[in-house]
């Protein structure tokens, strides 16, 4: 497994609607995906992938697409892409609580 956390610097509202831009399907080898309000106003990512190259795969393909067309129609130019801090994964526990 591959997983990681990140911190960007956009809000809910931004992030809204680079979620719509993903479409209905799931991302494919996505084991789980937090976004959390962050101490600065932005959002801090963890996310937990089957592999590395599921996740650069998914970012090629979905994420990236998403994100590059909601930044160019809001006019946000970052200077590049957030650090991912890498984390090790010991487990992943499924609940059977409602999506949020």
């Amino acid at each position: 497994m591959y997983a990681y956390l990140q911190h960007v610097p956009i809000g809910p509202d931004i992030y809204a609607k680079i979620r719509d831009r993903f479409g209905p399907e799931p991302l494919a080898g996505l084991v789980v995906h937090l976004a959390l309000a962050g101490p600065d106003g932005g959002l801090t990512y963890v996310d937990v992938w089957e592999s590395r190259e599921a996740c650069d795969r998914a970012f090629d393909e979905r994420i990236h697409p998403a994100v590059f067309g909601v930044f160019e129609e809001i006019g946000f130019r970052p200077d590049g892409e957030p650090e991912r801090d890498e984390l090790e994964v010991v487990d992943v526990l499924e609940g059977d609580a409602s999506r949020a």
